[in-house]
């Protein structure tokens, strides 16, 4: 193929009929599929040259097999996929839109603030997604667009993609369980939506699923969600957090000290060692061993990397153990054993950027 043959083409383009122009068009495409990887950009151009003049003049069906085609090349013609990227038949575009390398972000972003739901989706499942088209998808997108945007791990989000999507969540119990086990989610966002949707998630704990399971995860986040903000009496550690701070300079400071605690029923100590050892505040921890629930020691310490006998020791020492018995030690230990470490350190992490205020404190800093 030489480009001395366009006036060739122009003149099929003009003259020929419908089916030549689809054979044409198919031999086209093997020629360039067949010899992809070898051409240079001058070929590629060339191509491109010949696919966007016969693009326009084809039938929808042909048009579908050749976005089908170009979709998984990584130097498919770019104005050939443009043109069909943007073509108001979804089985046509759609292919490209949810592969094509070639599409710019700015192409995307074009092509999600002008067409329908059925474009937005198929952009919504890029293996990759830069946050200005994920902006444009959130706030055009319908439901399906907003679950599969938030379901989609190279989505990358803004700040303000993140706000759309938290606000729509809220009244929305599968989307907020999306939003929330994303992992690049702002704390201050997961925070608020955790809070909000706790009553929607709680309904989906997961007594007897598998700690990697979604329902997994965010039960477990939702269930202690509740304890961390839960009142409790006010107690006095200081003197407590001072011993635990002279352990601490010292080279002291480890698990097996924080056991001792527990077995000597020493609770301020536990609870001020605890708070060091996991990088939690006093406050936050305090309350989670105030709760009812042992969930939140559990987690403090399978995200630690400790072991079931210093949890045990950690739960009996709690107001609560005193009610505890064998069959609840039992259960516990069961779901001890099912809490996977990931599940357990993103909570962690959602404590230990909690307000290290005695009060209760809101995000824009208000007492």
């Amino acid at each position: 193929m030489h480009a001395s043959h366009i006036p060739e083409l122009d003149a099929l383009i003009a003259r020929g009929s419908p089916e030549r122009r689809v054979k044409t068009l198919e031999r086209m495409t093997a020629f360039f599929l067949d010899g992809a990887s070898r051409f240079n950009d001058d070929h590629v151009r060339l191509f491109d040259l010949v696919f966007s003049r016969l693009i326009g003049e084809i039938e929808t069906k042909a048009r579908t097999e050749l976005s089908r085609r170009l979709a998984p090349l990584g130097n498919a013609p770019v104005e050939a996929v443009r043109h069909l990227a943007q073509d108001d038949d979804i089985a046509v575009a759609g292919p490209l839109l949810m592969r094509a390398e070639g599409l710019s972000d700015t192409d995307l972003v074009d092509i999600a603030q002008s067409k329908g739901q059925a474009h937005l989706l198929a952009i919504s499942a890029r293996a990759r997604i830069a946050a200005p088209v994920t902006d444009v998808l959130l706030r055009r997108g319908d439901h399906g667009v907003r679950h599969s945007v938030a379901a989609n791990r190279g989505a990358r989000l803004s700040d303000a993609g993140f706000c759309t999507l938290v606000e729509r969540a809220k009244t929305d119990g599968v989307l907020a369980e999306a939003v929330l086990l994303r992992p690049d989610i702002p704390p201050r966002l997961f925070h608020d939506l955790l809070l909000t949707a706790t009553d929607a998630v709680q309904r989906r704990l997961i007594a007897s699923a598998t700690p990697e399971t979604p329902s997994e995860a965010r039960g477990a986040r939702a269930k202690v969600a509740n304890e961390a903000d839960a009142p409790a009496a006010p107690r006095d550690h200081s003197r407590a957090q001072r011993r635990i701070e002279a352990l601490h300079q010292e080279g002291k400071l480890d698990e097996a000290i924080l056991v001792d605690f527990a077995h000597k029923s020493q609770y301020e100590e536990t609870v001020a060692a605890l708070a060091s050892l996991c990088a939690v505040p006093i406050e936050v921890v305090d309350r989670l061993m105030a709760a009812e629930r042992s969930d939140p020691v559990l987690i403090l310490c399978k995200s630690a990397g400790w072991a079931w006998s210093t949890a045990k020791a950690i739960i009996m020492v709690r107001p609560a153990g005193a009610r505890t018995s064998s069959q609840d030690l039992d259960a516990i230990h069961a779901d001890f054993d099912r809490l996977s470490p990931s599940t357990a350190q993103r909570v962690m992490r959602f404590w230990q950027v909690r307000p290290h205020h005695s009060g209760r404190t809101t995000d824009d800093g208000r007492t």
